[in-house]
């Protein structure tokens, strides 16, 4: 396609003459693009003088495919010898800035593709002036250990591009952007000085020759002040001097400036390598809300400083940085990048339009806003593209006069200035409103807003709370009291939400950022004051994992649970970002945390029933198991080598295995493996087989058990393992076969029944499920096995006997009474049935249990349990009806359907006492196939 048949606009001459002028030079020319040569020519004084000097060129460049132009012209400039580039680089940016700009005023080219071909002629111009510069100083050995042969690479030196060049995204007379590094590893420490001289000279020598004004024009003005400390450090620094400063005194403006860093130039893998080493300074783990203050910040100073204050007048309003401009919608996005960016990667984008894009599509703003904001800032763009056409002038400023103005709106196509004028009024002022509805300071949603709420005593201690030491922390706090204070005050027992709040503020370390989450969604803070007025324990919890409140608002938190399979996926991938064996343990940590704390505030809330909790608690265990196992066994391989035969399983065993855990329950774990066909491992330090799956084991209990800075994930229990505390850590598949057909205790095969495989080798899981079926299908003594349970029993209630009506697990007739029965009917019958419920019914169809009293001990456990899920997840110690708040009163009334706590201590002790009847009655009876036989 050729320039002309690509034409979907045209500017109008202001200045007639000009424009008929170059008009005729371009005769041959087809009539379209005649008249936008005139329409640019009578506009622009500059790109009139361009066509002078490029006329042959132009002719030929508009009669090609405008796709193939600027690559032309780039290929034709690489093939320069370094002497000849100081004006070959002039030439070829008089060309390109002609071009663009026509394509830019033709419409031949959208903003992406005219900010794109600037951004790529940039590119390759700073490399080439980079390599230039460097070229005779590595010919004369000024870079220790490095020859010409490594002039590719720039001995390690890499160009970043920061701001508008970085994001892809110059505009038509930009300066552009860059912080100069060089790869510190690639010298000795006694060639260091040496290398970092010749850099440092090398930068001088090219910012010289892309920024000097000869007869032929400039090349780029350049701009290296965004470096770290720019008033003291050298024009170029090692790596490692940048990630030290980043590291400790890095400000909120830098991280927002390297969300568009890239490099452009020289060492571009090194230069890569740079900014993931720095991701974890740009991109926070936990939602930044604490940035839009900062932003804030900034947009105020800058203000100040430029005195760019609403005068609401256009005459010389800068465009870019004014009330409206497009700096508001780059604040705007890069602030919402830099919040959410650090847990979702998909969110890291340099580009402004991908940015709101992105932001839309993952919920962060609203899709009618980010569609606003596209539109103004293509369209701000351009006409800051046509206000610096006219002069090529590094300007943002609208014109001061009436004849300014009609010029620029001739250059855009538009022959009604008054109408122009609006439009771009209209623009300003609805960016300005969008934007400072998200910036301005002050507390959004909240309750108390225009009425005082008495602050209590215990208010008055709140500031000596370590989240409160800072002045920042206290200035945001003081805007969040009044609300928080005021729903306080409408919960249930208003004393016992206010003193389980403190609780939880007392508990945190540190109240930047999560007040400034509280501050930013209103919904957060409504759903912390549910928590305190109903749950104490976790309101502790959180104080002690606040970050788990940035999944709240991450935009699928109340959606319905995923499932198993997506869960394995998330976790997975991650894992599979996180890094080293140190950052996945981490991650794991973080991302349990994430969907422990979410299963437990939609079981608070009524979303899901204490039985779906409780396998949402099982399915996030099994994730975290399955998603570790791998990458502890490849940690402990680095150093011993794979393991030998083939693998081992975790076998999940008690409620585990059944699926259904509550909020704090242990994980029951035992370890078999199959090595078989192997002695020993085979890595650098090589352990016997037994060796080897006893210390993978301990490997597995560190990795799930062991403290980190995130904290831990589970407790783990082992004593089921064949032979309890005094068997090996893991057992061999042929001894666990052995043992549980040959030695076993009628308790170990009680167990048993509710052993499932879970992670590791699957075939090696297939086999320990053909053991347990085989085991539990065995013939048996049932008069055995019933004698055994009694004394089992009976050994349960002499260790621990009920601890208060609401004590449901322990005594007669609790869950452990329960499930000690039910697990006998699977064991008699042969079941595989792993849970409490299914498990009675199979006592039911041998007959041994009536399908009434299956019934009854089924309807008394399900009750029990959803007492103990919802204590284990509201308080830290046990339910006692005398001590109970309110809020905790409430839930459990609605999770069991009673109307009052008397009430359930009534229906628990009834259910209770009947169900202990039932047990007594059964344990002393054979099951129907058996009797005749023991008679």
């Amino acid at each position: 396609m050729s320039f002309a048949r690509a034409i979907t606009r045209s500017p109008i001459p202001f200045d007639a003459a000009a424009g008929a002028d170059a008009a005729a030079r371009f005769a041959a020319l087809p009539a379209e693009t005649r008249e936008v040569l005139a329409g640019a020519a009578g506009c622009s004084s500059f790109l009139r003088g361009l066509m002078e000097k490029e006329t042959g060129w132009l002719e030929a460049a508009l009669a090609a495919d405008p796709a193939s132009v600027l690559e032309a012209e780039f290929e034709a400039l690489r093939q320069v010898e370094w002497t000849a580039l100081k004006g070959a680089l002039r030439q070829a940016k008089r060309r390109v800035a002609l071009y663009v700009g026509l394509a830019d005023l033709a419409g031949v080219w959208t903003l992406e593709q005219v900010t794109g071909g600037l951004t790529d002629f940039a590119d390759l111009s700073v490399d080439l002036a980079m390599k230039a510069s460097m070229a005779s100083e590595l010919r004369r050995g000024k870079f220790p250990g490095q020859g010409e042969e490594d002039l590719g690479t720039a001995a390690g030196m890499v160009a970043l591009a920061m701001g508008k060049m970085g994001a892809g995204e110059l505009n038509y007379s930009s300066d552009i952007d860059l912080i100069m590094l060089f790869d510190d590893t690639r010298f000795s420490d006694d060639d260091y000085q040496e290398a970092r001289a010749a850099f440092i000279k090398a930068t001088r020598r090219m910012t010289a020759l892309l920024s000097e004004i000869t007869g032929d024009g400039y090349v780029w003005r350049t701009d290296l002040r965004l470096r770290p400390d720019p008033s003291v450090t050298p024009v170029c620094l090692s790596m490692e001097a940048a990630e030290r400063y980043y590291e400790s005194v890095g400000r909120t403006w830098e991280r927002a400036a390297h969300i568009k860093a890239r490099p452009c130039g020289g060492d571009i893998a090194a230069g890569e390598a740079y900014l993931e080493r720095l991701r974890p300074f740009i991109w926070r783990r936990h939602l930044d809300f604490a940035a839009i203050q900062d932003a804030h910040d900034m947009r105020l100073k800058i203000k100040e400083h430029k005195g760019l204050h609403e005068t609401g007048c256009l005459e010389g309003r800068n465009l870019k940085l004014g009330p409206g401009g497009i700096r508001e919608i780059e604040f705007f996005t890069q602030t919402r990048q830099i919040i959410a960016g650090g847990r979702d990667p998909s969110l890291r984008v340099r580009a402004t339009v991908p940015a709101l894009r992105r932001l839309a599509e993952t919920g962060w703003i609203p899709a009618d806003l980010a569609e606003r904001f596209t539109g103004h800032y293509r369209a701000l763009r351009e006409l800051e593209h046509r206000v610096q056409m006219v002069a090529d002038a590094r300007t943002h400023a609208l014109p001061s006069s009436d004849e300014g103005f009609d010029r620029i709106a001739r250059m855009c196509g538009e022959g009604d200035t008054a109408r122009f004028r609006r439009e771009i009024s209209d623009r300003l002022a609805e960016v300005r409103a969008d934007a400072e509805s998200f910036f301005a300071p002050g507390l959004k949603g909240a309750k108390g807003e225009g009425e005082t709420v008495e602050e209590p005593e215990i208010v008055s201690r709140w500031r000596h709370y370590p989240a409160l030491r800072s002045e920042r922390a206290q200035e945001i706090f003081e805007r969040l009291k009044p609300d928080l204070l005021a729903r306080l005050n409408e919960a249930p027992r208003p004393d016992e939400a206010l003193t389980a709040f403190d609780g939880f503020l007392s508990g945190l370390p540190a109240g930047v950022q999560l007040f400034s989450l509280f501050e930013a969604n209103p919904n957060l803070r409504a759903l912390i004051v549910d928590i305190a007025s109903t749950a104490p324990a976790l309101a502790s919890y959180l104080s002690k994992n606040s970050g788990v409140l940035d999944a709240v608002i991450g935009g699928s938190f109340f959606e319905p649970w995923p499932g198993s399979a997506k869960l394995a996926r998330s976790l997975s991938d991650r894992l599979e970002a996180a890094g080293d064996y140190e950052q996945q343990l981490d991650a794991a940590r973080r991302w349990q945390k994430d969907w422990h704390f979410r299963a437990g505030v939609h079981h608070l809330r009524g979303i899901v029933d204490a039985s779906e909790a409780g396998r949402q608690f099982a399915d996030v265990a099994e994730a975290v198991l399955c998603g570790l196992m791998p990458r502890i066994v490849e940690n402990f391989a680095r150093r011993h080598g794979r393991p030998p035969g083939r693998g081992g399983v975790a076998v999940a065993m008690g409620s585990l295995g059944a699926h259904w855990i509550n909020a704090r329950s242990d994980l029951d774990l035992i370890m078999i493996y199959d090595a078989e066909q192997a002695d020993t491992s085979d890595g650098p330090r090589p352990l016997p087989a037994t060796t080897y799956y006893a210390r993978l084991t301990k490997a597995i209990l560190t990795a799930l058990t062991a403290p980190t800075a995130e904290g831990r994930l589970y407790e783990v229990d082992m004593r089921l393992r064949p032979s309890g505390k005094q068997g090996p850590v893991a057992t061999s598949l042929s001894a666990f076969d052995s043992y549980q057909h040959k030695e076993a205790w009628t308790w170990e095969h009680l167990a048993l029944t509710r052993a499932r495989p879970m992670a590791g080798n699957a075939a090696v899981g297939e086999e320990v499920e053909r053991i347990r079926l085989s085991v539990l299908g065995a013939k048996r003594d049932a008069g055995k096995v019933l004698e055994d349970v009694r004394d089992m029993r009976r050994r349960l209630a002499e260790a621990k006997g009920q601890q208060g009506p609401l004590d449901v697990k322990t005594g007669p007739g609790g869950m452990q009474d329960i499930e000690l029965v039910a697990q006998a009917g699977a064991l008699l019958s042969g079941a595989r049935a792993r849970r409490t419920v299914a498990q009675l019914q199979a006592g039911a169809r041998l007959g041994w249990l009536t399908r009434e009293e299956a019934e009854q001990l089924a309807a008394a456990y399900r009750l029990a349990r959803s007492v103990q899920s919802v204590g284990r997840l509201i308080l830290e110690g046990p339910l006692d009806p005398e001590t109970l708040g309110q809020g905790c009163c409430e839930v459990l009334l609605r999770e069991t359907g009673l109307e009052s706590v008397e009430a359930l201590t009534a229906a628990l002790a009834e259910k209770r006492s009947a169900a202990a009847g039932i047990i007594d009655a059964t344990l002393e009876r054979l099951p129907p196939d058996t009797a005749e036989g023991a008679a």
